[in-house]
């Protein structure tokens, strides 16, 4: 990647606006109240953020951060806090990636102190307004800084940076009491081809403009406590066709990693918060599953352009038929500002939790659950032989 960092470029200016106390004493923290919204930074443009830092207790899925450009009508940048920086369910971890990092004093809890960095540039160039809206029920404190450059003008081909929230509490597949890479799997082995597909699958971005898409980050509560993969990416770039113009082969392998998902974070791909890390593992269990997952990945060197429009899938189990938690984070570059899509309430969005035995606490008030996926005849015919092997 061009860091430009040899480069003298005398017509540049370096800035920050941050969360220093004015009055030269060491109360360097914003408090926002319950059920409100502070701007964090409003910048005349012609100009780029280089770098944001946040640092808070706590409120990592309450909190959401909003980006508008350039007077745009809606945000293109609305995500709850922690996921925005690659950390899901609103738990603190530390990792270390090309565009994000995070520094935590815990591993994979709910809740705590942690720094959050983002390093990816976001140019504007009329106004860049950035807010942090308080969605809890608590005063929430905040330090931060938003660095960022004036420039004398930018390139007519130099795009806007958007991300986005969605969530499916729980994804509704059609075969959830069938097992992934354990006996029993080749039930769910049927097909999800075509319009199925492109209508059943776990969406991570559909957007319309002309940008390139440049990675995400996934998020899974793992209900069944086995393997949660084996799904497909599938990516339309410019509307439908079979096949897709990309077809990828499985989950961890959309995330490059293979047999599996592994406890690493690398630059362009990993995991920020590790299900061997969140849960106590039987040790006959060799895939680390049964709680919490976030992995990314991040199309750097080789970004999907689309000019019309993309849809961004990944099946949730083989053919969808997992019904665990899903979320996710889309961030991609446009060429105009465009409105994100707004995220569920903060009742909605709030981690599914466990009581002390173990056992998973669902409220039906809290779900935002997908749409059901549509059961083919092979889908019905393979539940039925499941169900009759089983008994």
């Amino acid at each position: 990647m061009n860091l430009e960092i040899d480069r003298i470029i005398k017509s540049r200016k370096t800035c920050r606006v941050s969360s220093w106390d004015k009055s030269g004493k060491n109360s360097d923290r914003w408090l926002i109240q319950p059920k409100s919204s502070v701007t964090l930074a409003d910048i005349k443009g012609p100009g780029r953020i280089t770098h944001i830092w946040m640092a808070q207790p706590g409120h990592y899925r309450e909190c959401l951060l909003k980006i508008t450009w350039d007077n745009a009508k809606s945000p293109s940048v609305i995500c709850p806090l922690g996921d925005f920086f690659g950390l899901g369910h609103g738990m603190i971890a530390s990792y270390q990636s090309f565009l994000f990092s995070a520094s935590a004093k815990a591993t994979g809890q709910f809740g705590g102190g942690c720094a959050l960095n983002s390093y990816a540039p976001m140019p504007f160039r009329e106004r860049a307004v950035l807010e942090l809206v308080n969605e809890s029920n608590e005063t929430h404190a905040q330090w931060f800084y938003v660095d960022y450059e004036s420039l004398d003008d930018i390139e007519d081909d130099v795009g806007y940076f958007h991300a986005e929230f969605r969530r499916a509490n729980p994804f509704q597949g059609w075969g959830p009491e069938i097992p992934s890479n354990k006996p029993g799997c080749e039930f769910s082995n049927v097909a999800n081809k075509g319009r199925m597909a492109w209508d059943n699958n776990y969406v991570i971005l559909q957007t319309k403009g002309c940008g390139h898409y440049i990675g995400c980050n996934l998020s899974i509560t793992n209900f069944r406590g086995d393997w949660w993969g084996e799904g497909d990416d599938m990516i339309w770039v410019d509307g439908y066709k079979w096949p897709p113009d990309i077809h990828g082969t499985g989950s961890e392998d959309y995330l490059n990693q293979g047999w599996g998902m592994q406890n690493n974070a690398f630059l362009r791909n990993g995991s920020s918060i590790f299900e061997g890390t969140t849960t106590l593992i039987p040790s006959d269990n060799p895939w680390n599953e049964g709680a919490y997952q976030t992995s990314y990945v991040f199309h750097l060197e080789n970004p999907i352009r689309f000019r019309k429009e993309i849809k961004v899938t990944i099946e949730h189990g083989h053919a969808n038929h997992l019904a665990n938690e899903v979320s996710s984070v889309a961030y991609w570059y446009a060429d105009k500002p465009t409105a994100a899509v707004k995220p569920p309430s903060v009742s909605k969005r709030m981690p599914v939790r466990r009581d002390n035995h173990g056992a998973w606490l669902f409220d039906r008030q809290n779900q935002c659950p997908g749409k059901p996926v549509k059961l083919s005849a092979e889908m019905k015919t393979m539940k039925k032989r499941w169900v009759g092997q089983k008994t």
